[in-house]
């Protein structure tokens, strides 16, 4: 096989994955790819100060025409859930490097921490990470958790969501519509979701709520006055003084607490 370049316009690598996925499920003979070895990269774009900012030392003492700039691209690589330094926080943990299309050459680049601008190394061998070094996903890994990964927008044949042991022949879910959020531009930065740059899409959220639909003051609320303020108290472990302030509409309950009355609500059966 020639040199895997995944940015590439030949795309005959993801022909053959899904051969090798295919055979693997009808329990065929396979062999292993030739880019099975090499660490799971994405590429995505210096869109934000914050992006740039973790590469200062990077930078350091280059001239402009040869540093890493805003809309230059940057490496991204995957970190195994067990894979992230023992020093490290997961949920504030990102490795980026600049942009090398050379996969042979990805292991050795200086990948560095987007959070705190310190440098680390990658391994694509063990089970875990050590210090200083981060063990990431490979593309064979990546496409083993594939092969079973939910299928969020998929039914199996009985019109019921699709799960890691469904099989067959899928078909597209039925959508009803809950609510209507509206949400602001910020949500344009999904894309540093899916490369991981970003861990949570709360982050980049921004919610407008509209009054006239606001689904704890015209849906959640009214039921929930209905119900004994003693009976709630029992069953949500919430304070006499909170769940009076929320009945009355003198306050409103923070995001997890009115997740955990609505989840009350519907294993009553109410909504």
């Amino acid at each position: 096989m020639e040199t895997f370049r995944p940015q590439s316009e030949d795309r005959d690598w993801i022909r053959q994955a899904w051969i090798k996925i295919i055979r693997v499920t009808l329990g065929l003979p396979v062999e292993p790819l030739g880019f099975e070895h090499l660490p799971a990269i994405g590429r995505v774009p210096i869109t934000s100060p914050a992006a740039l900012r973790s590469l200062a030392k990077l930078n350091r003492g280059k001239k402009y025409r040869t540093r890493i700039k805003p809309f230059d691209f940057l490496l991204s690589c995957h970190v195994k859930p067990f894979g992230y330094p023992p020093e490290v926080d997961p949920e504030k943990f990102h490795l980026v490097a600049p942009y090398v299309p050379d996969p042979e050459c990805w292991v050795d680049l200086p990948w560095i921490d987007q959070y705190s601008g310190k440098q680390y190394e990658i391994t694509t061998e063990g089970f875990h990470g050590s210090r200083g070094v981060a063990r990431v996903k490979t593309y064979g890994e990546v496409l083993r958790e594939y092969e079973s990964h939910l299928g969020a927008k998929s039914a199996d044949a009985k019109g019921k969501p699709s799960g890691k042991q469904t099989v067959g022949l899928l078909r597209r879910r039925h959508v009803q519509v809950e609510r209507i959020i509206y949400i602001g531009k910020e949500s344009n930065r999904l894309e540093e979701i899916e490369a991981g740059v970003i861990h949570s899409p709360e982050s980049v959220y921004t919610e407008y709520p509209d009054p006239s639909r606001d689904e704890w003051q015209t849906r959640i609320l009214p039921i929930l006055k209905k119900i004994p303020i003693a009976a709630l108290m029992r069953v949500s472990g919430r304070s006499r003084s909170m769940l009076v302030r929320a009945m009355a509409g003198r306050s409103r309950p923070r995001r997890k607490n009115q997740q955990l009355l609505k989840s009350i609500l519907h294993r009553l059966g109410v909504i």
